[in-house]
């Protein structure tokens, strides 16, 4: 007698989970721990610049995050230590399929370390439901400067975010005392995507932060002067208490990337005496993506 066909099991979520300490040695930035699990994988650390300066790539090894996958990232710099993190490919977030998709990370950085994290950028699908939440904890003369780049919809399909939910919060913290807040909801609509104070049918933001370092009126003001991306009407620059904030809105992921590695060159020297040298793998993702 021929038995029934059994359901398809649903496929399990990824509970993903990294885990690195960095710190310096002799004048080199070393990776003391590093611990990862399932879908996250870590590159052997590289110096294209110099000791000084470690340079490490995640790889996400599923693809994109699906409902219900759990993502957790925890990094600890130790005094001293410079880092260089980013990610090898753009990071997928897939229509969801009744449950939300979360990842959290903690970001530990002791007194004269510094932190450049420059992941690749989040493709958001229609339909698609993501929280995410990234806390930075800063010791006295530690130095953040990182970015955020979102694609809202597979624009080269004809796609746009119509539908889903995208929150997320972002945290600076020096002591007691919050240098920068970032707390975004976008809900997925026709009428979000087109209103002038969502995304005025343009579907990639960013935010590129640099949170640690002094920055006066005259150094803001020159940056303004200098970069025609807010000549265009496509960004915009702000002084923080504690460094400064820039925002892109507009149609490319590749123009917002190249806009934000020119500010990160034009201010670099103001944390660090190391030269900029862009990876060769991000500058290629520049002229590829």
């Amino acid at each position: 007698m021929q038995q029934p066909p059994q359901a398809l099991s649903p496929v399990q979520p990824w509970h993903g989970k990294l885990s690195l300490i960095y710190g310096a040695h002799q004048g080199k930035t070393e990776m003391q721990r590093c611990f990862t699990q399932a879908p996250f994988r870590i590159q052997r650390p590289f110096y294209p610049e110099s000791d000084r300066v470690c340079h490490t790539v995640l790889l996400h090894t599923a693809g994109g995050v699906v409902g219900g996958d759990r993502l957790s990232l925890d990094l600890d710099l130790k005094p001293e230590s410079h880092v260089f993190f980013t990610t090898a490919a753009a990071n997928k977030i897939y229509r969801t399929n009744g449950e939300t998709a979360q990842q959290d990370g903690v970001i530990r950085q002791a007194p004269g370390s510094i932190l450049e994290y420059f992941p690749q950028e989040m493709i958001v699908f229609e339909g698609a439901e993501y929280h995410q939440s990234l806390r930075i904890d800063l010791g006295p003369g530690a130095v953040w400067c990182g970015w955020e780049i979102l694609r809202f919809g597979r624009t080269a399909r004809g796609e746009k975010f119509t539908a889903g939910n995208w929150r997320g919060a972002t945290e600076i913290w020096q002591g007691a005392e919050l240098l920068w807040g970032d707390r975004q909801w976008l809900p997925g609509s026709p009428e979000m995507f087109a209103a002038w104070n969502g995304l005025n049918n343009q579907a990639v933001v960013g935010s590129l932060a640099l949170v640690g370092v002094e920055i006066g009126e005259a150094q803001v003001h020159e940056l303004r002067q200098t970069m025609t991306m807010i000549q265009q009407g496509l960004g915009g620059i702000t002084q923080l208490p504690k460094g400064v904030l820039c925002r892109y809105r507009g149609h490319s992921s590749t123009e917002a990337k190249r806009w934000f590695m020119q500010l990160w060159q034009n201010w670099r020297s103001l944390y660090t005496d190391q030269p900029p040298t862009i990876p060769r793998g991000l500058a290629n993702l520049l002229i590829l993506s």
